[in-house]
């Protein structure tokens, strides 16, 4: 296992070092935030200063509650019970009054401004932190009656109105840093809503969704750090090199002085590169890069635009029906599409059809599959949910009256998967027409080249197709054998094996012969240390996070794009593991 490279040191004040692997370039200093997986369904946010007492009243309100009803669980208890369930529940009575967990609570909401939620889940980690060291193996099990006390008082804090994150914008308030194990993409589409700095995990790899979203976010992240969320705690001041994939807890005064200056420098290099963003994206020869940006959501079409993006080469459209409890119906995406089309102004936006599966599933379903990665997913699942599939063809087509729009499949292998899709827009158009609803006639459909059995046998999809999408994200999990979101292999997910270059050279000289677009929409695209590479393949179509254009563009406009083809052409031949250094 890839562990954390870790130097833990006696002194209080002393610093402790942890290596995992950048994934989104920058620097953040702030105070830790650590969740567990329940806590990610936890709301945090910082409390005004004049409710803070209102929110200590609400805290011991529902203390007070969950006691009460403890206490009348255990005098009804049935003759029958077993006679040890009235001493536990009255430890768990005890511990709703022990001062430990109610009046430190209430002191990290007087003094960090915490909601009563987060301040609770706090505490309570803090204490049972405390019980499983203990030596005599019956307290150190009351470390789950705690658990299930602080359960008990959040159900009740949460009754009403279900809260969620709120942004952190009081004035003077320090960054927070997200530590977790693990985030999921519902759990991270949640979190993006708060103005966190950095998001760390123990697993995860580069093109895990915890590090796609935070690429979305021009948020720095680290990934793969083992076991680094059991060494933290709740408010230790961190720093994130996203660059290096360092992480320092509780710095000294001289470190933190020193990335501060590093975090000036990187914001400056930052705002420098906005002179690039009206400038035309062609390479010193004269070759056109076509540049275009990926979105979760609709409401990033807006920071495409302003980013210089050129379309929308990605809309994640799962990202509407994740996290949660029912599904978006057509009208609901339909405004969702309509809005994405209207932002961009006429600039073509590639839609991807639901890609349900794998590590992206929707609320409630659960995952049975042996290996979900090669399950029932995308296309798969569509095709097999056709009401489902059909409710979002018939919001696509009705939203491509407001723009250009093209519609995007994933995890194609086949050519009977495409005819059955045509059937289904097919179907779709022929219903939409009954009602007297006209569709666009110009809408393109492609085909994510994902799966190595698209990109062996590439000819008659670059020839029926009217545009291909390289997901390199998944085409090198599946060429590769490893699953790119996980730390223990993360060192063979390797963007530059010959293996990889030849099938993305194969389906771009595809493209060239059959005069069909190509484009790569993976993470690769918006790699700028990738970027001469993929010129030097053929590729003249990217997309990215907006984030990442403006680093991309700027080594367009300075590379020899025939030189490069040169260079990356003698290198496939030889079969050998391209050295980017040659490329500059």
């Amino acid at each position: 296992m890839q562990e954390a490279t870790q130097r833990i040191c006696t002194t209080p004040s002393a610093m402790l070092c942890a290596q995992g692997q950048g994934v989104v370039r920058g620097y953040a200093i702030g105070r830790a935030v650590v969740m567990g997986a329940a806590a990610l369904e936890v709301p945090h946010y910082r409390v005004a200063v004049e409710v803070v007492e209102q929110e200590c009243v609400r805290l011991c309100a529902a203390m007070d509650k969950a006691r009460d009803e403890v206490t009348a669980l255990a005098s009804g208890l049935p003759l029958d019970a077993p006679k040890e369930m009235a001493s536990l529940l009255g430890v768990h009575v005890l511990l709703l009054d022990d001062p430990q967990l109610r009046a430190q609570t209430m002191a990290l909401i007087r003094e960090r401004f915490y909601n009563a939620e987060w301040a609770l889940t706090t505490q309570g980690q803090l204490l049972q932190e405390q019980f499983s060291a203990m030596e005599d193996e019956y307290l150190r099990e009351r470390g789950a009656d705690i658990r299930q006390v602080i359960e008990r008082v959040l159900l009740l804090l949460s009754g009403g109105q279900p809260l969620t994150l709120n942004a952190l914008d009081q004035a003077g308030d320090e960054p927070l840093i997200v530590v977790a194990r693990d985030i999921a993409p519902a759990d991270m589409m949640g979190l993006r809503e708060a103005k966190f700095a950095a998001f760390l995990t123990d697993l995860g790899g580069p093109t895990s969704h915890t590090a796609i979203v935070a690429r979305s976010m021009a948020v720095p992240a680290v990934v793969g750090l083992g076991n680094f969320r059991s060494l933290v705690r709740d408010g230790d001041m961190l720093i994130v090199d996203g660059f290096t994939g360092a992480v320092m807890v509780n710095p000294s005064a001289l470190v933190l002085e020193e990335y501060r200056q590093k975090q000036a420098e990187f914001a400056q290099a930052r705002a420098s590169l906005a002179s690039l963003r009206d400038a035309p994206s062609v390479t010193l020869d004269g070759i056109a890069v076509h540049l275009e940006a990926n979105i979760e959501l609709p409401e990033e079409a807006e920071h495409a635009l302003a980013a210089g993006a050129q379309g929308i080469g990605l809309f994640r459209s799962e990202f509407l029906f994740m996290g949660r409890s029912t599904l978006p119906d057509e009208e609901e995406q339909f405004h969702a599409y309509k809005a994405v089309l209207e932002a961009m102004q006429g600039k073509p936006v590639t839609i991807r059809t639901l890609d349900i599966g794998a590590d992206k599933v929707l609320d409630g379903e659960q995952t049975v599959a042996t290996n979900p990665a090669l399950g029932l997913r995308a296309v798969r699942y569509c095709l097999a949910n056709p009401d489902l599939f059909q409710t979002q063809l018939r919001a696509l087509l009705r939203a491509s009256a407001h723009g250009t729009l093209r519609i995007l499949v994933p995890m194609i292998s086949s050519i009977k998967e495409v005819i059955a899709v045509r059937q289904a827009i097919s179907e779709a158009k022929q219903s939409l027409a009954a009602q007297g609803i006209t569709v666009a006639s110009n809408i393109q459909l492609g085909a994510m080249v994902e799966v190595p059995a698209i990109a062996i046998a590439i000819e008659p999809f670059a020839e029926t197709l009217d545009f291909l999408s390289i997901g390199t994200n998944d085409l090198i999990q599946y060429i590769m054998a490893v699953d790119r979101g996980d730390s223990e292999v993360a060192d063979l997910y390797d963007p530059q094996h010959p293996a990889v270059l030849r099938v993305i050279a194969q389906t771009i000289n595809a493209g060239e012969r059959f005069n069909t677009p190509v484009s790569v929409c993976g993470e690769m695209a918006g790699d700028p240390t990738l970027t001469r590479l993929l010129l030097g393949l053929g590729l003249t179509r990217f997309s990215m996070h907006a984030a990442q254009l403006l680093d991309v563009k700027r080594e367009i406009v300075t590379a020899h794009s025939n030189a490069l083809r040169t260079k990356v052409a003698g290198a496939l031949n030889r079969a050998e593991r391209l050295d980017l250094a040659i490329l500059h």
